[in-house]
């Protein structure tokens, strides 16, 4: 193994520490904003839950030994006081850690309260090995010592408050290794022939292998596309409970579920180099349409949201898929598709239309994926032209769908639908400068100082001349050194860190990107493209960032704002860009 292929070094304080297919990572991170100072085993099973400690230890006092902690795709190492612990994952549920020069303590990361939650630890005889049951996630967590000795143990078979875990320390030859799973109820005891390198190697070569996929046209000019990668890689899962596909969760800290647009920018970001994974990423929220033809708003393991939905942006999306794809799609699945995005078309054209209402209307903020935006501070229940946008191009890709499938009459029946919406948006939103936006229930029209008033650009070469020239001037208000504002910096309702009013986002810059370059602006999208590129290589994959300094915000692994890296970097690439 060279050391060419170990990949990229990053923080776990911003990164977790995981494989693909797993529903566990390795990170301080156990709450939402919450850093302990010990790594924890941290699952994503019935929501978020710290599930184990893991702290190094002097060897033979039991004293928590300060180390600090390096991590690369493949191997995480805790290191100092002479010593060494280093973790790889033998699979999506299984790990491997292995000590010399230091012990280790696993232990229950939270107090059980009652006899009948949190955590239960005892001995399995069946298995010669320790196991953790877990109220929060409903699983069992196995410790079996390979080499070593278990040093002590503390709470075995305890009911009620008190602590629960187990110290490992080395046997004559200096080091140990112990195995920790994730099982259901039981398995057969642990039982491996390959030694602490070779799954060291296996583990490193899989992130090789897909960061080889994903991004092969990588270089020292996209020096961020490995990181990127491995942002993706480490917050697959597998499927489980309600996650029907192989999943890219948004991240594997807090933010772990798949957003109903969220989904799309991950999907294009695999869609070369991991096909099968990219068309799971676009049809996953699709498994969970209901009768109305409406997405969740979320889905995760165990929960999937109705509440609210999220922006038709699914025909710009499917649009872009299919290009993006080694192997186009078959009639069959044109056809099963054509039949979800129809299905989602409708429901914003019958359920979100007011009765006599050329144009449908958004619910609340959230509906629109930005959830507080100044565009609905003077309503919430409101007919934005964004929403407009989208639906005509989701009518667009309908028409080209149905014309592949050989059926004229709906292709000329979704591009007449296409052409009526454009035509009722300028009619009825564009003032001759902007886009306004309109309330519902009042027939009240303003404007704001939110990028979503300018999101129409996604529009592309559909748009009037006069009309993209405008809304690009208005787009030019919003770059910042780092990329587009979401609110005007000089807007009174601007905030630094105020989610969609002022950072910078990932979804926000993709999207009006595509638009301008589509609408033949070239020189702005470059520029976008180019802040944002370089916001990404410098600060990171958050969620999203600060607009005046370029700080990460948020929760800090976030893989749409890594699948959008991707994206426009590799797009550079093929422009012939340095």
């Amino acid at each position: 193994m060279t050391a060419a292929r170990s990949g990229p070094a990053f923080s776990v304080h911003d990164i977790p520490f995981s494989t693909r297919g797993s529903w566990f990572d390795i990170s301080p991170v156990v709450a939402e904003k919450t850093y302990a100072d010990d790594l924890h085993l941290v699952s994503h099973q019935n929501g978020m839950h710290a599930v184990l400690r893991l702290t190094p230890l002097h060897p033979g006092t039991g004293d928590r030994l300060e180390t600090r902690v390096e991590a690369t795709p493949g191997l995480l190492s805790w290191i100092g006081g002479g010593g060494r612990i280093d973790l790889v994952y033998a699979s999506p549920d299984t790990v491997r850690l292995r000590g010399t020069g230091l012990d280790i303590r696993i232990s229950a990361a939270a107090q059980t309260l009652t006899p009948f939650s949190g955590t239960y630890f005892f001995r399995d005889p069946a298995a010669d090995a320790h196991v953790f049951t877990s109220y929060e996630t409903g699983r069992r967590y196995r410790v079996t010592v390979l080499s070593g000795t278990v040093a002590h143990t503390a709470g075995g078979q305890a009911l009620g408050s008190g602590d629960r875990g187990l110290v490992t320390t080395a046997g004559a030859d200096g080091t140990w290794e112990v195995a920790l799973e994730e099982l259901d109820a039981s398995r057969p005891p642990y039982a491996s022939s390959a030694t602490f390198e070779e799954v060291e190697a296996s583990a490193r070569s899989s992130f090789a292998d897909f960061a080889e996929a994903v991004a092969p046209w990588r270089s020292s000019a996209t020096p961020a596309a490995e990181l990127a990668a491995y942002v993706l890689w480490s917050a697959t899962v597998r499927p489980t409970g309600l996650v029907t596909r192989p999943a890219v969760l948004m991240s594997k800290h807090w933010m772990d579920k798949v957003w109903s647009w969220d989904h799309c920018f991950n999907a294009l970001a695999l869609a070369p180099g991991c096909p099968e994974l990219a068309l799971d990423q676009f049809a996953l929220p699709f498994d969970h349409q209901d009768d109305s033809g409406a997405l969740p708003d979320s889905v995760t393991h165990s929960e999937v949201l109705y509440n609210f939905v999220k922006p038709p942006i699914h025909g710009w999306a499917h649009g872009h898929l299919r290009r993006r794809l080694p192997v186009p799609p078959s009639p069959a699945e044109l056809a099963g598709t054509y039949d979800r995005l129809e299905r989602w078309t409708t429901f914003w054209l019958t359920a979100r239309r007011a009765p006599g209402a050329e144009l449908a209307h958004y619910q609340h903020g959230n509906d629109s994926g930005w959830d507080n935006a100044t565009t609905f501070d003077p309503e919430r229940v409101v007919v934005t032209a964004d929403l407009t946008a989208f639906l005509v191009l989701q009518a667009h890709e309908l028409a080209e769908l149905a014309a592949e499938l050989r059926n004229a009459d709906l292709a000329r029946r979704w591009t007449r639908v296409a052409e009526d919406l454009q035509a009722a948006l300028l009619d009825q939103l564009w003032t001759g400068e902007r886009f306004v936006a309109r309330g519902v229930g009042t027939g009240d029209t303003w404007s704001s100082a939110s990028l979503l008033d300018l999101m129409p650009i996604v529009l592309g070469e559909h748009l009037p001349g006069h009309v993209s020239g405008a809304l690009a001037d208005h787009i030019k208000a919003h770059l910042t050194p780092y990329g587009l504002a979401t609110e005007l910096p000089t807007s009174p309702h601007y905030l630094a860190d105020g989610y969609w009013r002022g950072p910078i986002w990932a979804p926000a810059t993709v999207l009006v990107e595509d638009g301008l370059r589509r609408a033949g602006h070239l020189r702005l999208a470059d520029d976008i493209s180019a802040r944002f590129r370089a916001l990404c290589e410098t600060h990171g994959f958050a969620e999203n960032f600060d607009a005046l300094t370029g700080t990460g915000l948020r929760d800090r692994a976030y893989t749409w704002t890594a699948g959008s890296y991707l994206l426009l970097a590799e797009a550079h690439v093929r422009r012939g860009g340095d």
